[in-house]
Formats: C-alpha cells, sequence, structure tokens
C-alpha cells in the first residue's frame, strides 16, 4: 500500500469523525460558556452583596460616631435619647449640628413658638449634608443639599432638630425595619414593634428620648406608631404642609397622597407644631401649600360638637380592645354633652382594593421592584417584593384559584395588577372623586361635625406587620379622602380583651384574619388609641376634638 492510499484513508476517516467531533465540541464549548456565564453572575452578585454590606458598614460607623459625639455633649433631653435608642434602636443619626444651632438661637433678638424645644424627624425628611435613605443602600451617598423646607420652617420657628429617626425599608411597610439600620424595638414591650413607617419617630417619642418629632403618613404611617407606642399623632390634610425635599419611593404618587405630620406626647404640642408651620415663612418658601395659618378660634372652642362613630368597617374586624376603645370613648363623650350618632363608612372593601391598592401599585408594582432589586431585601419586605416578581398572569392564575376560598386575598391579588391603560387611570381618578363625594354626602346628612373610629392596635408582635398590609383599612381611608385624622391613646389592653380575642375570628376567618390574631396576642397592659377624623382642611377642629377625647380619658384614668 502506497504512503498516498494511507493519506486516503486517513482523510475518509476523518471525514467520517467530523460531525461527530464537530458536534462533541459544540456541546463543550456551549457547556464551558454557561460554566463561565454562571459564575460572572454569582461573581457579580457576590461583589455586589459584598460592595452593599461594605457600605452598610461604613454607615454603621458614621452613626456610632454620631451617638459618641452626642455622649460627649450629653445633657438632658440628649441623655434620655441615647438611652430610649439604646433600647429600642430608634435612630439613625444624631445631628452634631444642634449645638450651632442653640447658639444661633441665642443670638436672636425674637422667638419663635417652638424656641429651644428639641425636636426629632423621621429619616426621609431632607436634611442638609445628611442621607435620606428610605432605608435603601442606593441613597446612602446621596447628601441632601439642603434643609427641607419643613426643616427650615422648624429652625425659624426655634426648634433644636437633634436626630433623625429609623424607617422600612422602601417605606413600604409597618414595621420599621432595614438592612441598613436594623429593626426599631416598641418601648413598652420589646417583643412587640414599633409600627412604621414613622417608627423611629413613635419609639423616641413614646420611650421619652424626644418631646416632639415630624413624620410622614401615606396609610397610616403617622398614626400606626402613634398607635402602637402611647403617643398622639397628626395626619394633616393633603398639601396643608409642605413637602419639598422630602424623598418619596414612588415619585408622582398623587392618589393615596404623601403628608408630613407631627408627632407628640399630648395632643396640645401636635397643635403648637401646626400652629409654628403653618406660618409666612412655609407660605414663602412652598408657594404651592394653601395660604392657611393655624386657626386657634376653632382649636380653642368648646362648643359641643356632633360626632359620627362605627365599631367596624366590615372589612377588618377590630380586636377586642380597639372595639372597647371606641365604646367607652362615645361613652364618655356623650356624658359630657356632645352628641354621638352611628355612622356606617361606605364601601370599604371597595376602597381599600379597587381605590387604594390600585393607585398605590398603578404599575403592577414595578418601581417599587426597582427600588428593592438593588438591595439585600428586608425580610419584611420579602411578600411584597416577591408579588412586585410575579407575572401578570401568574397573579391572576393565583388569584383565580383562591377566589372560591379566600376572596379577600384573591381580590387583593387582582388589584396588584395595579393600571392597565390610560383609559382605566382616568377611570379610576374619577372613581375616587365619585366615593369622596358619597363619602362626604353621608357625613353632611347625618350633619356631623367629626368622626370618631377604631385605630389599629395593640402594637403587633415582630415579623408579622409584613404579611398584614391589608388589615390598615382603618387608616388607608382617610389617605383616599384627604381628610385630616389624628390618634389618641385612651386606655390600654386588659386580661378581658385577651381572653375575648382566643375567640376571634374575624369578618372573613381567612389567613389575614389568624395572622392578625396572633399579631396582637399577649398585649397585655399595652397602650390601645382611638382615631379622630374631620372634613379637609379642618385640622384645627380634628385636633379640638382629640384633646377633648384626651382630656376626657384622662380624667377617667385619674379616677380609677
Amino acid at each position: 500500500m502506497s504512503w498516498t492510499t494511507d493519506l486516503g484513508t486517513m482523510h475518509e476517516r476523518w471525514q467520517e469523525m467530523l460531525p461527530e467531533y464537530g458536534l462533541n465540541m459544540a456541546w463543550k464549548v456551549a457547556a464551558s460558556l454557561g460554566c463561565l456565564l454562571a459564575a460572572t453572575v454569582f461573581v457579580l452578585k457576590w461583589k455586589k452583596k459584598r460592595l452593599f454590606l461594605k457600605r452598610v458598614e461604613q454607615e454603621q460607623k458614621r452613626r456610632e460616631e454620631t451617638v459618641k459625639a452626642m455622649q460627649e455633649k450629653v445633657n438632658g433631653f440628649k441623655k434620655k435619647a441615647l438611652e430610649v435608642n439604646e433600647n429600642t434602636n430608634c435612630v439613625t443619626v444624631f445631628l452634631t449640628d444642634c449645638e450651632d444651632q442653640l447658639q444661633e438661637l441665642k443670638k436672636q433678638e425674637t422667638h419663635g413658638p417652638l424656641y429651644g424645644i428639641p425636636i426629632s424627624v423621621k429619616e426621609h425628611i431632607g436634611y442638609k449634608r445628611q442621607p435620606s435613605t428610605c432605608g435603601l443602600v442606593q441613597y446612602l451617598d446621596d447628601l441632601e443639599n439642603d434643609d427641607s423646607v419643613a426643616v427650615k420652617v422648624l429652625k425659624k420657628q426655634g426648634a433644636i432638630v437633634f436626630a433623625k429617626t429609623n424607617v422600612p425599608q422602601s417605606l413600604f411597610c409597618y414595621e420599621t425595619s432595614n438592612p441598613i439600620y436594623g429593626l426599631t424595638l416598641n418601648p413598652q414591650n420589646q417583643a412587640k414593634c414599633s409600627g412604621g413607617s414613622s417608627g423611629g419617630e413613635g419609639a423616641l417619642i413614646g420611650g421619652g428620648g424626644s418631646i416632639l418629632g415630624l413624620g410622614s403618613d401615606t396609610g397610616g404611617s403617622i398614626r400606626i406608631p402613634a398607635s402602637f407606642c402611647g403617643v398622639a399623632g397628626l395626619k394633616p390634610s393633603t398639601n396643608r404642609i409642605s413637602m419639598k425635599e422630602v424623598r418619596e419611593i414612588i415619585d408622582g404618587l398623587t392618589i393615596p397622597s404623601t403628608v408630613i405630620g407631627p408627632l407628640a406626647r399630648d395632643v396640645d404640642s401636635l397643635a403648637l407644631c401646626m400652629k409654628a408651620l403653618l406660618c409666612d415663612e412655609m407660605f414663602k418658601l412652598d408657594p404651592t401649600v394653601p395660604p392657611l395659618p393655624f386657626n386657634d378660634q376653632v382649636y380653642s372652642s368648646s362648643k359641643p360638637l356632633r360626632v359620627g362613630y362605627y365599631e367596624t368597617d366590615g372589612f377588618n374586624l377590630p380586636s377586642p380592645g380597639m372595639r372597647r376603645a371606641v365604646l367607652e370613648t362615645t361613652k364618655l363623650l356623650e356624658e359630657a354633652g356632645h352628641t354621638v350618632v352611628h355612622f356606617t363608612p361606605p364601601r370599604i372593601d371597595y376602597m381599600k382594593e379597587e381605590l387604594f391598592m390600585r393607585n398605590l401599585v398603578a404599575d403592577g408594582g414595578a418601581t417599587l421592584y426597582d427600588k428593592l432589586n438593588k438591595n439585600i431585601i428586608d425580610p419584611n419586605l420579602q411578600e411584597v417584593y416577591l408579588m412586585s416578581c410575579l407575572p401578570a398572569v401568574v397573579r391572576k392564575a393565583l388569584s383565580f384559584f383562591l377566589k372560591p376560598w379566600f376572596p379577600r386575598m384573591a381580590r387583593s391579588l387582582t388589584c396588584s395588577l395595579g393600571i392597565s391603560s390610560m383609559k382605566d387611570h382616568w377611570r379610576s381618578q374619577t372613581a375616587v372623586q365619585e366615593y369622596q363625594a358619597e363619602f362626604i354626602a353621608e357625613w353632611k346628612t347625618l350633619e356631623l361635625d367629626v368622626l370618631l373610629c377604631p385605630m389599629t392596635g395593640p402594637a403587633y408582635n415582630i415579623g408579622y406587620a409584613g404579611k398584614l398590609l391589608g388589615s390598615i383599612s382603618y387608616t388607608m381611608l382617610f389617605n383616599l379622602l384627604q381628610f385630616p385624622a389624628g390618634v389618641v391613646t385612651v386606655t390600654s389592653v386588659i386580661e378581658e380583651d385577651e381572653e375575648k380575642l382566643k375567640h376571634y375570628k374575624g369578618h372573613y376567618n381567612d389567613p389575614w384574619d389568624r395572622l392578625f390574631k396572633k399579631a396582637v396576642q399577649d398585649g397585655v397592659g399595652l397602650p390601645l388609641a382611638v382615631q379622630c377624623a374631620a372634613l379637609p382642611y379642618q385640622d384645627e377642629l380634628c385636633l379640638r376634638f382629640m384633646r377633648e377625647v384626651e382630656t376626657l380619658t384622662r380624667e377617667r384614668r385619674s379616677k380609677i
């Protein structure tokens, strides 16, 4: 056999092997590329997490430095604030320029109504050279260029702003916890949460570490911490106080609206804060705010009131303590000469699901997902985050299968899809206006001055609030209506309430009702509040009613 024959044979064999060899090579190359891609993704995620943790560590060191600086200058309220923070983890940063603020005040010839009063503010309210993170790491290096309008006015009126307080991650929960600053505990009972999203304010004031503070409220974020921590809180009418330089998670959200409002140890302090804020300085700094000064005549009035009330909204059955708080307060009001009439709030399930929630997540949760996707997710936000990740078809399928057994949860899933088109958006806006008109018409038919209703409470056990976003219909209502609404502590949980709670089934006896029962268990001794509301821009009347409730309940407790 010649060498040419051998060469030809080898060529033929090579041609036979080539397809198989090429196929094997293709698989090997594909597998290698797949492994490389997976490794790259893993490394990028690891690197992202490492950078995140490193930045959080840096922020925690900065926070510790502000605590040390405060300890070196400790006196009076500062000492108490440090103690409360140590017990509850409620402060994100102590503002080291508060001494400078005090020295500047001493130079002034005239003193404002808040002269020398130490005030704390919620973390996302803008303060110069400080971040407003909302518990999100991407904002840690985004320092504010200037104070918010509200902070400027507080300083102008003589207040000393000394601390920023903790918030839930994204503000989208009413348990105050985030991966940067951690979990805030309740000053009344450290096994309980402080509420949210102004939970840092509630804990600091409730523990006695601050006299007065500023929070914000989109669905109950001032009123829930006030209720859980045993303090007073006011959600003012929409746009009564400037929101300039206050970071919002969903920019452009107008329904429901976010508002700034005060928390304090008593109603008179809330009124003092509102009186100080509603001044020419604020109207000049933010011309979009209606120039309506505080009406002291309305607040000081002693005229008997016509009070509407209800024990349940038909969507979330109050805990036994919540219901007792309302009934005992109505009795005190009647004995004091006020007229009390029953009021039925219209279509609360429709309000909460179709109007409030659908507008809150009008984009199906896409904006919230974008904000959270850059972070380590706080455990309290896991369910909200996972929901925002689910494709629309999956949510629709889940809603369909849940409907026969858990109709309330099925409707909530459907509403989480948001608004599908601009046409539906306009319809939804119109529906909100029609609901407001319906509610006000019922109010006027009964010739009401104010409204008394249940307030979510007592404080939840830790870890439940993130699973019970649907259980705060009592507070959501007034954000949608744009009414002023405030919270006053009137009593505390007793053994009888705890015993009745054992038989609690709620209106639906579904997983939400069962979770709520577990959330409020073991609450003996914890504060219970009621909620007071008035028509839009009648904030002074709302405060006047709150003060009446506060006075009557304090008198009753002093006699016991």
